[in-house]
């Protein structure tokens, strides 16, 4: 059975029952499809969520070159963990409390995003290249692998399109010249046309009038 305990309580509450069994049979998988691997494909970045063993949640962001997160099977995929700050936020989580959600939106091409929502574990990168032997290696120094998080996805759906702002690339560096990375903003606003109101006409100074008996 599809969802939460709490989200079959709150259902019932409100009397979205239907509309949610809808949401379930129609559009939640438990595997990625081949429309949701092509997407994935294509993506330069991803938000991810996680909880220590006590709950307490955390969400970051991860970004890399188009692909750079592999669908290896319909229920599994696995990104590359990048040198960092060293706190392991993230990682620090999935080794306390396996539960992951993924965020995929593409605002640029697509206007859509994908949840995927799985356990995870940690994979060093020389045991990860034994079991998957096709994996690229990034030829920038910034973005060498230095573990993996491989993901076992439990359910996969499209998040809706309605509310996903239209975004473009800026150039790379943006405007801080010789800074890689991937940086966006929104499209420019149509320009404002600017209407000019006429003065308004000064009416004439009006006498005083005094009450009768001043």
């Amino acid at each position: 059975m599809n969802g939460s305990d709490g989200e079959r309580v709150l259902q019932r509450r409100y009397g979205s029952q239907a509309r949610a069994q809808q949401f379930y049979d129609r559009q939640v998988l438990v595997h990625l499809n081949d429309a949701m691997r092509a997407f994935i494909a294509r993506q330069e970045m991803m938000f991810l969520a996680t909880s220590d063993g006590h709950g307490e949640c955390d969400n970051s962001f991860r970004a890399g070159p188009p692909g750079f997160v592999r669908t290896l099977e319909a229920n599994r995929l696995a990104w590359p963990e990048y040198r960092g700050n060293g706190v392991l936020a993230s990682l620090g989580n999935v080794a306390e409390n396996p539960h992951v959600g993924l965020l995929f939106v593409d605002f640029f091409e697509d206007g859509v995003g994908l949840h995927v929502n799985g356990t995870a574990m940690i994979v060093e990168d020389h045991d990860m290249r034994l079991a998957y032997d096709d994996l690229p290696r990034d030829p920038v120094y910034g973005r060498r692998a230095e573990r993996w998080v491989l993901v076992s996805v439990q359910e996969a759906y499209i998040h809706c399109s309605k509310f996903i702002p239209r975004l473009t690339k800026r150039s790379p560096g943006g405007d801080r010249p010789g800074k890689p990375g991937f940086f966006v903003t929104q499209l420019p606003a149509p320009p404002v046309e600017t209407v000019v109101m006429p003065p308004r006409p000064r009416r004439p100074p009006q006498p005083v009038r005094w009450p009768a008996h001043w």
